[in-house]
């Protein structure tokens, strides 16, 4: 008898064992992230275009603003007439294209991140706190976020921008305004469904402040879908940007943005395909780049099963 419970005692002890000795979260974590071939991806290239933004004075072979007629049209290394001088080739106006390319790298990455950060904020203090306190807060919000829908996004920031006047910082500041409403949407929403959970009931009774539980308890738990969000509307905001520039209004000349570079080559299309052809690749690869690691974000955070 005592041997017999001897034994289930040593299987019990085993059991918990093997239960202790299993993966941590921030491994199991680890291995979600390394098994996520999306994520790796678009962290890899978003990480490789930062660096060239970062690195741009160093990297950039000339002047991205010195222009040269004599120069002017000079086609990429894998044509006939390339040279490496001018590896990317020279656009109409004689201005060293590699160079340009990787200037306008920090353009876009300088108004994607500012525009998630300023509609960011907006965003998720409306969706936080309409979705904690509830009642009429919730309803004003609501209809904030109604009438901000109700809005073309790009109709706004062409008609603003136009009466205005266009500028970096002005496109910045209007796609700020415009892009809120995505974040204020799914933080209503996930901080609706956390609100009333036990850690956050118990931090009320013991008397916590609303601001220390928003900010203690709320906010990091609705964290990942507020990066989630971030990194969409980071990609979105390059490409209105983009279209903005595209049309006139954005990023004004002789700043190096990739959208602006595809306006003014349009008239080239036909006889110097590349002037598009390279900046386009380069804001695709950016865009892209960002979905894919928001995606790769919304997969390795979500319950096993709900990815």
């Amino acid at each position: 008898m005592r041997s017999h419970t001897a034994m289930l005692e040593t299987t019990v002890e085993a059991t918990i064992a093997e239960s202790f000795a299993g993966p941590s979260p921030g491994e199991l974590l680890r291995r979600r992230i390394r098994g996520h071939a999306g994520l790796v991806i678009g962290a890899g290239v978003l990480v490789l275009i930062a660096l060239m933004a970062f690195a741009a004075p160093w990297l950039a072979p000339q002047d991205p603003f010195a222009q040269d007629l004599s120069r002017r049209l000079i086609p990429p290394i894998w044509h006939e007439s390339g040279n490496w001088t001018y590896p990317l080739g020279t656009d109409m106006l004689g201005r060293d294209y590699l160079s340009r390319v990787i200037y306008g790298s920090r353009i876009s990455l300088l108004i994607g991140f500012s525009v998630m950060l300023i509609s960011g904020v907006i965003g998720a203090v409306l969706g936080i706190v309409a979705g904690y306190f509830g009642g009429r807060t919730d309803l004003v919000v609501t209809y904030l976020i109604t009438v901000r829908l109700s809005l073309p996004v790009i109709l706004v920031a062409l008609t603003t921008v136009a009466l205005v006047g266009s500028s970096l910082w002005m496109v910045i500041l209007v796609l700020g305004l415009l892009k809120w409403d995505r974040y204020a949407v799914v933080l209503r929403s996930a901080t609706q469904q956390v609100r009333n959970l036990d850690y956050v009931t118990a931090a009320r009774a013991i008397g916590c402040p609303t601001w220390r539980i928003i900010a203690g308890e709320v906010l990091p738990n609705v964290s990942s879908h507020l990066i989630v969000v971030a990194t969409l509307e980071m990609g979105s905001a390059i490409l209105l940007e983009a279209a903005l520039s595209f049309l006139g209004l954005g990023v004004q000349p002789p700043l190096p943005s990739w959208g602006l570079m595809i306006s003014e080559a349009k008239g080239y299309m036909f006889f110097s395909p590349w002037l598009i052809t390279i900046p386009g690749l380069a804001l695709f690869a950016l865009v892209l780049a960002i979905n894919l690691l928001g995606d790769g974000v919304r997969d390795v955070t979500a319950p096993e099963g709900r990815a």
